[in-house]
């Protein structure tokens, strides 16, 4: 999972607010957070303009393609997002490359389902 960051203009922190928001979502069949479940691939906090917030490029899978929730969770996920304090202009990417797999899982994802 590739997650890049600009160290400036207070990109970290905004990439920090939007974790904690992403991490507020899940799949309604799985008790666990979809960031924890490795579905966010990349979160792209970019330089801020003059007006000081941060376009976003978020680029994101689901468990699979026929997945229940793959018309609601990416546009959830980006409506939240549009909310973090400093985010501007924000670009959600569904990608199905590389599919998703179980190791794409954080440790406490994988305690969280005994696995």
């Amino acid at each position: 999972m590739s997650e890049t960051h600009e160290p400036s203009g207070g990109s970290d922190a905004v990439r920090t607010r939007i974790v904690e928001i992403i991490k507020t979502v899940y799949d309604p069949e799985i008790p666990v957070d979809i960031y924890e479940m490795g579905l966010i691939y990349k979160i792209d906090v970019q330089d801020a303009g003059d007006d000081e917030l941060h376009p976003v490029d978020v680029i994101m899978t689901l468990t699979s393609p026929m997945c229940p929730v793959a018309e609601t969770l990416p546009p959830e996920v980006e409506t939240k997002v549009r909310t973090v304090q400093g985010v501007g202009e924000v670009k959600l990417d569904l990608v199905w490359d590389p599919p998703w797999s179980p190791d794409m899982m954080s440790e406490a994802a994988k305690l969280a389902l005994n696995m």
